[in-house]
């Protein structure tokens, strides 16, 4: 099998590259990204391939030149930087996968994995359990490409019979790399001031709450859903979810480990997004359609979080450059 990963220089795309590459080899996985991978794992692992998604013609390349098989599809323009540069996240997050679509159905590219997003949902959704089937009404340019792409998938599933499975993935918290843009980007932040014992300024009020996920369980939940048996998926984009806490009890947990750590609340124009997504996701499909079920609850995830991010502060590298 040869399989593209988009994005492949982000957040879930450098973790998640690695692992298909131990599972599949190195040369059988293509990561592509529109920078320099940082990762020196992920530079010397398998091969990179710059790539700009909404450039088609880019694109068809690489899927041609490497027999693509598979595809990866996390390019993305997020949330907090959408609403910044609205245009380029249209451009990047709809006309990128547009292009891929139309290029799986022209080529034959046997399965896509495409990440959708808790920001489909907004204001009218139920905002405590928030069912798999409800109104996606978003309120910011990421949200609205997400629905978009969910529609687009639907439509080429139905209509040229392309396998495309996703998730709606809440907030990922990693140590591995920088945040890089999102509404979520205060629950990876505040590991790092904490583990220098400086204090933080959070971008959202303390009781700000939220549906996580710890980047182990984002990954195998992408593995086990490309891997399900088709004929069990009622669904072509899944709801997810790990874990919900509000800032301030992730600060709290933090506490626990990293005595006297102080956080100050400063809401900026991140607030009014966090305040139109849900605060906990019922996945309760996915744990019935192909047996989803996370391993990392909050205190679970802090423990990690605060050992990995120590070790790095220990070997002088705690700030990723990814």
């Amino acid at each position: 099998m040869r399989i593209l990963v988009t994005g492949a220089t982000g957040q879930i795309g450098s973790e998640l590259t690695l692992v298909l590459r131990e599972r599949y080899g190195g040369d059988a996985v293509i990561a592509a990204g529109h920078r320099k991978p940082a990762s020196a794992a992920l530079a010397s692992s398998g091969p990179f391939v710059s790539l700009d998604v909404a450039n088609r013609d880019a694109l068809a390349r690489v899927i041609r030149e490497h027999g693509i098989e598979t595809v990866y599809h996390l390019a993305a323009v997020l949330s907090a930087t959408g609403e910044q540069h609205p245009q380029r996240a249209w451009d990047v997050n709809v006309n990128g996968l547009y292009n891929l679509l139309e290029l799986a159905r022209e080529s034959g590219i046997r399965q896509i994995f495409y990440p959708s997003s808790i920001a489909v949902f907004g204001p009218r959704t139920p905002r405590d359990r928030t069912p798999q089937d409800t109104v996606l009404s978003p309120t910011t340019m990421y949200g609205v490409t997400k629905v978009t792409g969910e529609l687009l998938c639907d439509y080429y599933a139905h209509r040229f019979g392309l396998d495309i499975r996703g998730l709606r993935y809440p907030g990922i918290i990693s140590s591995e790399t920088p945040p890089g843009g999102g509404t979520t980007d205060y629950a990876v932040e505040m590991f790092y001031p904490a583990v220098e014992g400086k204090p933080y300024t959070c971008f959202v009020r303390e009781d700000t709450m939220l549906p996580m996920m710890f980047m182990p369980d984002c990954l195998q939940a992408a593995l086990d859903l490309m891997e399900a048996p088709g004929a069990k998926l009622r669904y072509r984009t899944y709801n997810i979810s790990a874990m919900s806490f509000t800032a301030g009890e992730l600060a709290a947990e933090i506490r626990k480990h990293v005595p006297g750590f102080r956080v100050e609340y400063v809401p900026d124009f991140r607030q009014a997004i966090a305040d139109s997504w849900p605060r906990s996701i019922d996945d309760s499909a996915a744990r019935t359609d192909w047996g989803w079920k996370p391993r990392y609850g909050l205190p679970e995830m802090v423990v990690e979080m605060l050992a990995a991010l120590s070790r790095r502060r220990a070997a002088g590298c705690l700030y990723p450059t990814g």
